[in-house]
């Protein structure tokens, strides 16, 4: 038997996922239209959510949530081509200034963020149990999110949606054959100093028994290098350099390569420390160092929402929008962008019975996933603007999430866990202690009570059990994988985790074929690979009523995230109010954090790198120009 082989789950004990059953329209959903009444150019047909507002929305609520911030409509129409993050951002930016809007949204509002009900699970008055591509987690440095957040009523809430949003203080990161470490960073530094910020890194570093302390003295060094690098070094040397290469991956002990690297890369990011710039993973270490240490923070460094994503953040901010006048059309996909005479002049698209029309607007932002902005890119297009062009070379992974749902509250720790050892870099999340409602009397059939949210973030490696990766596997294997994952890696992870206590398993229903060479993902994730930002657009393209949203484009957070599609839609409405002529405020835009007492550091790198110079810290082996 192998070390493995003693937490096999028993297939026989575990149940099958929830089968689905046919999805009744919502009563929020107008019915698409027949293929006669498909009127091209309508902006407002077969809208969602049309009177709908929930308490606090209506008519008389606070100026703080909503208020129109022109005194007359400028009288533009835009259309927002995706309601993901960025689409639903830039439609509440756009909104408050008096812009009609209309959104058209392919499967369902919120994009990856939202959550997925589990349909034909409900029992009585309850609600379907709540599934979602991935766990949500709000770092503490997120300010974009949280502003919008700010601005969407919720009932009893005085800051709106964020008011839901809970700490989750502690964090396990359990590795197969070792105690579970729980990692943290020193409460605060007096004085911000180089040296000051390496003995800290080393201290938590070292946390790790099995890593050398030369080998941490290295991490810390040269995240240090990073921390006072300048702009053009990191610009134009570690956007170059692996991240891997950066700390020398291949020379250390798989400890260090374990937790100093791959914690930042495939459990957190979904990112492969071979191929991720330096400039990109680097960048995260150190805004959650300054996270940790309460500098340029929105709240705790780490936080969830009080419930699924869509019940208590979508939801509300689709009945804000609506309220303002936004016009929501969802099951409706865009195919087309059509280009003349210097300028979009329609978006062709589908319904949900899949009749064709033209859709026409003044302002056109496209806020779908690159994936599929790549092909509505023409040629005549990439001609005005060859930015365009480069987006087929950004690359995208997989990073889904699986659903355990448990028969009893199972509060592992009051966070997150990352399992280091695990093929797969899974993370997880116990869900229910961070929830306001009851879970049994509010979701499924009653007899569940807690979910354990797990991220499956590599789905190349060869699994435990099968010894395939998770591409490879039916939906069942890759539970039986994952489980046996958990519990190799955490502490008594079999106890924990018993068969008898698994209600039932979700599996994310963007991973479609599994188990057959067919297998795909309709929501992949976009990773940072080496030079990438050199193939990022901006929101503002040279084609002057197109406008780009999603967190491919450039922005502050040079990662894949929430709060970097929520700056691209507030940089797409803020184009859109330059291409306009409107007066209105431009929407704000928060950047990461930089901690000003280091900035005479990074100046003086800009000379060093100017003249050819390693970092003036960069010691141990240093990197040249």
């Amino acid at each position: 038997m192998s070390a493995h082989e003693k937490h096999l789950p028993h297939s026989a004990a575990l149940p099958a996922e929830p089968k689905p059953r046919p999805v009744e329209p919502s009563r929020d959903q107008a019915a698409p239209p027949s293929r006669r009444a498909f009127v091209t150019g309508a902006l407002g047909a077969g809208a969602l959510g049309a009177g709908v507002l929930a308490a606090g929305v209506a008519a008389g609520a606070a100026p703080a949530f909503g208020a129109s911030l022109v005194s007359s409509s400028p009288g533009k129409r835009v259309a927002v081509l995706g309601g993901g993050m960025a689409g639903l951002t830039a439609a509440h930016e756009l909104a408050e200034r008096g812009f009609q809007v209309t959104v058209y949204e392919r499967k369902s509002l919120g994009g990856k963020a939202r959550s997925i009900p589990v349909p034909g699970t409900a029992g009585g008055v309850r609600r379907d149990l709540p599934g979602e591509h991935g766990f949500r987690f709000f770092p503490g440095f997120y300010r974009n999110v949280p502003d919008s957040m700010r601005r969407i009523p919720f009932p009893g809430n005085a800051n709106g949606v964020w008011d839901n949003l809970v700490s989750a203080p502690q964090a396990i990161f359990a590795q197969a054959g070792r105690p579970d470490m729980h990692l943290t960073l020193p409460n605060g530094i007096e004085n911000i100093t180089p040296e000051a910020l390496r003995d800290a890194l080393t201290a938590a570093a070292s946390v790790a028994s099995q890593v050398p302390l030369w080998e941490v003295a290295f991490w810390a060094e040269k995240m240090v290098v990073f921390l006072t690098s300048g702009d053009l070094r990191r610009r134009k040397q570690w956007e170059y350099m692996p991240y891997s290469e950066y700390l020398q991956a291949d020379k250390m002990s798989a400890g260090y390569r374990n937790i100093l690297i791959k914690s930042f890369t495939s459990t957190l990011v979904a990112a492969k420390e071979t191929v991720a710039s330096t400039r990109t993973i680097t960048m995260m270490v150190e805004i959650f160092l300054w996270t940790m240490l309460g500098r340029g923070n929105d709240g705790a460094p780490d936080r969830v929402l009080n419930g699924p994503t869509s019940e208590v953040w979508v939801e509300p901010w689709h009945q804000l929008l609506t309220s303002l006048g936004v016009t929501f059309n969802v099951g409706w996909t865009v195919t087309g962008l059509d280009y003349a005479g210097g300028k979009i002049t329609g978006a062709r698209v589908t319904d949900p019975l899949g009749n064709a029309g033209v859709v026409n607007a003044d302002y056109y932002v496209l806020a779908v996933p690159v994936e599929r902005a790549v092909p509505l890119m023409s040629p005549a297009m990439i001609a005005a603007d060859p930015a365009l062009g480069r987006l087929r070379r950004l690359q995208t992974d997989w990073m889904n999430g699986l659903m355990l749902y448990l028969k009893q509250k199972t509060p592992i720790t009051h966070g997150h866990m990352a399992f280091m050892d695990s093929p797969w870099a899974v993370t997880g999340l116990t869900q229910g202690q961070f929830w306001r409602n009851d879970f049994p009397s509010t979701y499924g059939d009653g007899t569940v009570r807690d979910v354990l949210s797990l991220d499956l973030s590599d789905w190349d490696a060869p699994g435990l059990l099968y010894g395939v990766s998770a591409r490879k596997c039916t939906p069942r294997q890759i539970v039986d994988e994952v489980l046996a994952q958990v519990r190799a890696n955490l502490d008594d992870g079999a106890t924990i985790l018993p068969d008898s206590l698994i209600h039932s398993w979700f599996l994310d229903p963007g991973i479609t074929q599994s188990g057959t060479p067919a297998v795909a993902n309709d929501e992949p994730l976009l990773v940072n690979t080496i030079g990438s930002w050199d193939d990022r657009p901006d929101a503002v393209t040279r084609i002057p009523n197109l406008f780009l949203g999603g967190d491919y484009v450039r922005v502050s957070v040079n990662l894949a995230t929430m709060e970097g599609a929520n700056e691209s839609g507030r940089r797409a409405a803020n184009g859109v109010l330059q291409a306009s002529g409107s007066s209105a405020t431009p929407a704000g835009i928060f950047e990461l954090y930089q901690e000003p007492a280091l900035k005479g550091f990074r100046d003086a790198d800009d000379w060093r790198y100017r003249l050819g110079l390693p970092n003036a810290f960069d010691v141990i082996k240093p990197y040249w120009p």
